[in-house]
């Protein structure tokens, strides 16, 4: 799904199987134990100054109904969705549009761009399957104040 999903914008405010959540501002779901994940969320924190983003764990009810949704399943290594004015992306296609909304450093995830879309998908997906290599971490547990704000379930 690197391209917005098929249906139509908020299309999950009429899904009775999505509890209604904040969705004023872009929503990130993502793998709540894995460290990657975890590290992506607290830079999105840090880097949001604006304070527009919720992260959302793909493994909390909210999560796990809209990626279902959007036709992905919660316990595969690769679903990893951007929910943005109502639109869904996943994979690379949703972390650069994170990178391009947040705007300075950020910007750096567009050079994945320049791949070919299959060439930055396999590299996604390749990531995703490893994920665990980089050891896990309970995002909801983290420390952070700045993160823990943002935090939807």
């Amino acid at each position: 799904m690197a391209d917005p999903c098929s249906s139509t914008a908020f299309s999950y405010r009429n899904d009775p199987t999505v509890p209604p959540f904040d969705d004023a501002g872009p929503v990130a779901v993502m793998d709540g134990t894995c460290s990657l994940c975890s590290q992506g969320a607290r830079a999105i924190a840090r880097l949001d100054r604006a304070g527009r983003f919720r992260i959302c764990p793909v493994q909390s009810p909210l999560g796990t109904a809209l990626v279902r949704h959007y036709g992905l399943e919660p316990d595969d290594p690769e679903t990893w969705l951007l929910i943005d004015h109502g639109l869904a992306w996943s994979g690379m296609e949703a972390i650069i549009r994170i990178g391009t909304v947040l705007g300075g450093i950020g910007r750096i995830a567009g050079v994945m761009r320049l791949l070919p879309r299959r060439a930055r998908e396999w590299v996604y997906r390749r990531i995703a399957r490893d994920r665990f290599r980089f050891g896990k971490a309970d995002m909801c547990a983290l420390p952070d104040p700045e993160l823990t704000r943002r935090i939807i379930t």
